[in-house]
C-alpha cells in the first residue's frame, strides 16, 4: 500500500505517489484506451492511491469524467484535484496579459461548475488555476475567485499550478496567505525548486505536488534517437528536433554514474524516489495509463530513502532546460 504524505496546511493524508490523470484524458497522448485507463485507475485504488490531478483542459473533461465514473463503480474514496484552465487557452501565462483574458471572475466560476459536473460532487477538494503569473498578484480577481467558492462549499481548497520550470513565480502568492498547495516541475533534471519555492512553501505549510517526475518519459531511459510517436502526440513536439539525441546522451551518462555507484534498479523507480526524498514533497504525480505502469510506480512507495550517494550523482545531472518552448 503507499504510504500517505500531509497536504501542507489542508491537513489531508493523502498517498505519496499520486495519479497524474493528463494522459488519460486522450486527445494528446496515444497509446492507450479508455478501457485501459478505467483498469488502470481501478488497480490505482486497490493499492491504496488516494489523490488524484486532473483538469478541465485534459480533452475537454474526459479525464475527469473517467475518474467520476470508476470512483463511482469502485466505490473507492480519493481526493481529486483539478484545474481551471486558462480563458485565452494559452500555456503557460505570458507575461503582460492582464488575468482579466485568463481568469476572469464569472468565467472561473463557470468553468468549477463544468468540473463539479463532471466529477459528480458538490465540492472539489482543491481546485487550482492551470497557469499563473506573478504579474497578477495585485487583483482582485483570482482573490475573490478563491475567497468566493470556498466560501460557497464548492471548493476546499486552492492552489496554482505553476509555469512550465518557473517555480519562483508563485513566491509573491505564497506570500498572500491564499495559496493552499502548489504544483511544480520537480525531477532530477530540474531541481530548481528546492533554491526558493520548498523554503517558501515550508514557512507558510504550502503543499507540494511535484509534476513531471519523469521529464514525459526521458527519466524511464526509454526514449533514443529511434524512439518514433504518433505525430498528434504531445510527445512528438516535446521532443522533436535533436532532442531525443540530447535526453539519450544525458540519460546514458546518468545511468552509467548509477551503475558504477552499484545501482540496479530501473531509472524511473530511482527518478521517483528522488522526488520523494524531499520531505516538503507532499505528493509525486506521475502520469499512468497502463496497469503496469500503476503497478511499477506505486510500489515505489515501499522503498527506503535513497542513499546520500545516490543522492549526490543525481544532484550532479541537473540539467537547465525547458523543452516545453
Amino acid at each position: 500500500m503507499t504510504q500517505k504524505r500531509t497536504l501542507g496546511r489542508t491537513g489531508l493524508q493523502i498517498s505519496e505517489i499520486g495519479y497524474g490523470a493528463w494522459g488519460i484524458g486522450g486527445n494528446q497522448w496515444r497509446g492507450h484506451s479508455d478501457d485501459d485507463a478505467l483498469l488502470a485507475l481501478r488497480r490505482a485504488f486497490e493499492l491504496g492511491l488516494n489523490f488524484i490531478d486532473t483538469a478541465l483542459a485534459y480533452n475537454e473533461g474526459h479525464s475527469e469524467q473517467l475518474i467520476a465514473r470508476t470512483l463511482k463503480e469502485t466505490g473507492a474514496h480519493a481526493y481529486v484535484a483539478t484545474k481551471i484552465p486558462p480563458k485565452n487557452r494559452v500555456w503557460p501565462a505570458q507575461s503582460g496579459v492582464p488575468i482579466s483574458e485568463v481568469f476572469p471572475y464569472d468565467y472561473c466560476i463557470a468553468s468549477t461548475e463544468t468540473s463539479l459536473r463532471n466529477l459528480g460532487t458538490t465540492t472539489i477538494d482543491l481546485m487550482q488555476f492551470h497557469v499563473w503569473s506573478p504579474d497578477w498578484i495585485d487583483s482582485d480577481e483570482w482573490r475573490r475567485v478563491i475567497t468566493d467558492l470556498k466560501a460557497s462549499g464548492k471548493v476546499r481548497y486552492f492552489g496554482i499550478s505553476i509555469n512550465d520550470h518557473q517555480p519562483a513565480t508563485a513566491l509573491g502568492a505564497i506570500e498572500t496567505g491564499l495559496i493552499d498547495t502548489v504544483q511544480v516541475i520537480y525531477n532530477v533534471f530540474d531541481q530548481s525548486p528546492e533554491i526558493d519555492l520548498f523554503p517558501a512553501c515550508r514557512r507558510h505549510n504550502v503543499g507540494v505536488l511535484a509534476r513531471v517526475p519523469l521529464d514525459e518519459g526521458a527519466l524511464t531511459g526509454r526514449i533514443t534517437p529511434q524512439t518514433e510517436f504518433d505525430p498528434d502526440e504531445f510527445r512528438a513536439w516535446y521532443f522533436r528536433g535533436d532532442r531525443k539525441q540530447a535526453v539519450s546522451e544525458k540519460v546514458t551518462a546518468l545511468s552509467a554514474d548509477l551503475q558504477a555507484a552499484g545501482s540496479d534498479e530501473p531509472l524511473a523507480t530511482t527518478a521517483l524516489r528522488f522526488c520523494l526524498s524531499s520531505p516538503t514533497v507532499s505528493s509525486v504525480i506521475p502520469g499512468m495509463r497502463q496497469v503496469r505502469n500503476v503497478e511499477q510506480n506505486l510500489a515505489v512507495s515501499q522503498k527506503d530513502p535513497l542513499p546520500a550517494g545516490v543522492l549526490g550523482i543525481l544532484r550532479r545531472h541537473a540539467w537547465g532546460k525547458n523543452y516545453y518552448c
